[in-house]
């Protein structure tokens, strides 16, 4: 009976970040780590983690009874970003790290989190639910994609092109901000959010059918079988 692979026992992935804001965000995480106190560990951060995407999706949620709520959804990027980015650098930075835990546990609670976010949103007032619905599906397809390059490739995308999780960060928080800033008495049924949200969800899948395709043929081209 063939046993299944064990993370714990492969060879090393490489990680690709080319983001814009990755030298800097290194930077600032390496710091973080050198002061964080002994009793945060990174199982605490990826909770963390997780509990500001549950005050995002309360404040998306939340918002069609006052946008004020909406600055619960911008501190609950904060806590995501905080403990998303810092569990796997303070394991790393400690020599800590627990391959096959570490990468299991914080890439399904992405998943969570990726839910919760986005479904916030469309039960928000200003994003309709099934394009929210929609970036969800893009995104984890995207997210499948760098799952199965890891494992076959040995490869692990962060960013694409000069976009990465943190620069997603910013963009969703300027909306945020945008959506406070907004007339709600001209809000339209199909408004500029919808744009954005809907956009980001073509943006995902098209990138997730052109990495595909581009992996699939340095697959074919390295596994072709030489003629006898």
């Amino acid at each position: 009976m063939l046993k299944p692979p064990n993370p714990a026992a492969a060879e090393p992935v490489q990680r690709i970040q080319q983001n814009l804001l990755a030298v800097p965000e290194r930077r600032l995480l390496t710091w973080l780590c050198s002061i964080m106190p002994a009793w945060v560990t990174p199982d605490k951060l990826t909770s963390l983690g997780v509990f500001g995407a549950v005050l995002t999706f309360v404040g998306y949620a939340a918002s069609g009874f006052g946008d004020l709520w909406l600055w619960l959804a911008i501190v609950g990027y904060v806590f995501q970003w905080f403990g998303d980015s810092l569990d796997g650098s303070l394991a790393r930075y400690r020599r800590i790290e627990r391959p096959g835990y570490g990468y299991f546990i914080d890439h399904s609670c992405d998943g969570i989190v990726t839910l919760l976010i986005l479904g916030g949103m469309g039960l928000s007032p200003f994003v309709r639910v099934d394009l929210a619905m929609f970036a969800v599906v893009g995104y984890l397809l995207l997210s499948i994609h760098a799952y199965l390059a890891a494992r076959v490739m040995g490869e692990f995308k962060l960013s694409y092109g000069l976009a990465g999780p943190t620069e997603l960060r910013f963009l969703l928080i300027g909306m945020t901000i945008a959506m406070m800033l907004s007339d709600p008495i001209r809000r339209p049924a199909f408004s500029g959010f919808d744009l954005i949200v809907g956009g980001m969800g073509t943006l995902f899948v098209i990138l997730f059918i052109a990495q595909t395709l581009s992996a699939g043929r340095r697959l074919a081209k390295a596994e072709q079988t030489p003629l006898p």
